[in-house]
């Protein structure tokens, strides 16, 4: 199986975000229109990031370990490396138990779990805690003996596929409970090759009704944006256009926009940047992007080295960073979870290795 749906054309995204952008309604608001619109939109943003990190699916996806492989990418750089997993490899349902042992830390993954049931999906069960803090799941403590498999992920879902480091295709799509209540639903699609370059997209959905999604293609022009939205409305949206520059490791920036509930914030390669209220320009108030990063070591974001100080028709001043305040913490740790999902990759990719090679 091979996924097509991230063929995408540069070209045509790149013409039809501009072609959006240039349909928007050039009228003058009133002078308090944009006032009013940043503050209610960062008002909703700010109180959905405070439901968000509050669940216990935040805590899950910012789980992070610096030994642990990012969901789809390779276990080894070797040219010759190849293998296919598909679902049915690994479909049953697995039980974690301690195993009490010296130097476990060197087993395989699967040595500490048992396979309990057969079924049609992929089912892993283990204590919450473990999963928290990684680096104890293939440790033995004494405690170890009263913790109950709180945590579920039903994989219905899985491909991983792989030639070498530059040609792979990936799927993980999960359903996620703790303690036996839903805790919210996962989806991961990759693909790298040498025709299609690199595409990359990260759904979580909340059962508050919150979803957040990460997306990247690669190419001439390279897409990539990060959406917090609830019911279908964005309540947060940054997206970067870039073409390929020698010079800069992450390409020229030939577009940013940055959306908070109804307020729009468009920049152009050479144009300054314009801020739209429901599609109507303020062509009043004075947008500056600052970026705290000349030589271009990072990929500018709201949460990374950027800030957009706004001055009103009124005169007044104010940043994004100030209007959005400690929830960009949040929206930062949100957007590092997507792109890495670092417990879909130690649980699922690491036991599905295991059992491809019968460790």
């Amino acid at each position: 199986m091979k996924i097509v749906a991230f063929k995408l054309s540069g070209f045509f995204i790149l013409s039809l975000l501009i072609w959006s952008c240039s349909k928007t309604t050039e009228t003058n608001l009133s002078p308090k229109e944009l006032k009013q619109a940043m503050a209610t939109s960062a008002q909703s943003l700010n109180s959905a990031m405070t439901d968000i990190s509050a669940s216990q699916a935040f805590q899950l996806l910012s789980v992070n370990s610096g030994t642990t492989l990012k969901s789809g990418t390779m276990m080894t750089t070797s040219t010759g490396y190849g293998t296919l997993i598909p679902l049915s490899l690994v479909k049953g349902v697995y039980d974690y138990s301690a195993l009490k042992t010296e130097g476990s830390s060197h087993y395989p993954l699967i040595r500490f779990f048992t396979k309990s049931a057969s079924t049609s999906n992929m089912v892993v069960n283990l204590p919450l805690s473990k999963l928290k803090n990684p680096h104890d799941m293939r440790e033995y403590h004494k405690a170890d003996s009263t913790l109950t498999n709180n945590f579920s992920i039903s994989v219905t879902d899985y491909h991983n596929n792989y030639n070498n480091y530059h040609d792979y295709d990936y799927v993980n799509v999960a359903d996620i409970r703790i303690d036996n209540v839903n805790a919210g639903g996962l989806s991961i699609k990759s693909i790298v090759s040498p025709n299609h370059n690199t595409q990359y997209a990260s759904q979580f959905d909340f059962t508050n009704g919150y979803t957040a999604k990460y997306l990247y293609s690669s190419g001439d022009t390279t897409i990539s944006s990060f959406t917090i939205l609830k019911a279908g409305g964005i309540l947060y949206q940054e997206k970067l256009l870039t073409i390929k520059k020698d010079t800069a490791k992450f390409g020229r920036e030939h577009q940013y926009i940055l959306t908070i509930g109804n307020v729009k914030i468009v920049r152009k390669h050479g144009s300054p940047a314009e801020v739209f209220v429901n599609g109507v320009l303020d062509s009043k108030a004075v947008v500056t992007i600052i970026d705290n990063d000349e030589d271009e070591e990072s990929e500018h974001s709201i949460t990374n080295k950027r800030d957009i100080q706004i001055t009103f028709a009124d005169g007044s001043v104010s940043t994004v960073s100030a209007l959005i305040g400690k929830s960009i913490n949040d929206i930062s740790t949100l957007f590092t979870s997507l792109h890495k999902v670092y417990f879909a990759a130690y649980v699922v990719d690491w036991l599905a290795y295991d059992i491809y090679y019968k460790r």
